[in-house]
């Protein structure tokens, strides 16, 4: 647990992907901030476990079914949020993932070599989904509850970028190329908004092993895959990062007093990957 003390006294907070390891880890590890907590997941029971811890620990939240990437669901969710807690304070976009339908089973195409889901056979209708749901459902949700942070003091947007948005990954085109529109929008927001003095920024995190990436990281008998060797060679702290070491710079990132003249930064948590070139 981050020993960073964040005072959200007043505000309200809204997550999406709120049920997810990374965004209701934040949630829960701000819970006693001050902050009312509206907890946006498609998965409504996911949030619904998050709504519980939070309370649990003397705090303010509720989970709401939505779906970022249908404008009429989130704007629903923000007429029942002002009803119940208040207008939004401070979004963070979490929502966000990978999906196998848009990605290789090959790092490299060589010539004379063929692979079941090459780049090739890819469908664009995977690729879309993915992007549409990592930056889609970033510039949605930012264009519902933005506007209700206009004109008032300490608000900010936070977005969950990637390692894979400063370099790609293979095998992974699409969830890199959305992450890489994350990053770009997020500085592109930070100027748009600076005059309403809504601050923008995104943490980059690197590799933390979760329910997406399991696969790719182990073999089903626990032990490491190439991939995995090849990850802790490239990171100069040679392991994976815990989801609480995130925590203290989402807690920076979101306070007015400590970043209240940081805006439009994406930064990267991840043991020095991006600092290391391999050599």
């Amino acid at each position: 647990m981050s020993k960073f003390n964040l005072d959200l006294s007043g505000k309200v907070v809204v997550i999406t992907g709120a049920g997810g390891v990374i965004c209701g880890g934040i949630a829960t590890e701000l819970a006693t901030s001050g902050a009312k907590f509206a907890l946006l997941d498609l998965n409504l029971d996911a949030a619904k476990v998050i709504e519980e811890e939070i309370t649990k620990q003397g705090g303010i939240a509720k989970a709401y079914k939505a779906n970022v990437l249908e404008r009429d669901s989130l704007e629903a969710v923000r007429a029942e949020v002002e009803k119940d807690l208040g207008t939004c304070d401070i979004l963070i976009n979490g929502a966000g993932g990978n999906n196998p339908r848009a990605t290789t089973d090959n790092e490299t195409c060589e010539p004379g070599v063929t692979y079941e889901k090459d780049f090739f056979s890819l469908q664009d209708s995977g690729v879309r989904f993915v992007f549409d749901l990592n930056f889609i459902g970033a510039f949605i949700p930012t264009q519902v509850f933005a506007k209700d942070m206009i004109g008032k003091e300490g608000c900010s947007i936070l977005n969950i970028s990637s390692m894979n948005a400063f370099t790609p990954l293979t095998k992974i085109p699409a969830y890199s190329a959305a992450k890489a529109a994350i990053s770009n929008f997020t500085e592109w927001l930070a100027v748009h908004f600076a005059p309403c003095g809504i601050r923008v920024n995104a943490i980059a995190p690197g590799f933390f092993v979760g329910k997406q990436n399991r696969g790719l990281l182990f073999n089903p008998d626990g032990t490491p895959t190439a991939r995995t060797g090849k990850i802790l060679a490239g990171t100069p702290m040679k392991r994976f990062g815990e989801i609480p070491e995130l925590y203290g710079a989402v807690k920076l990132l979101l306070s007015s007093e400590d970043a209240g003249f940081i805006t439009g930064v994406v930064l990267p948590v991840d043991g020095g990957f991006h600092a290391y070139c391999g050599v």
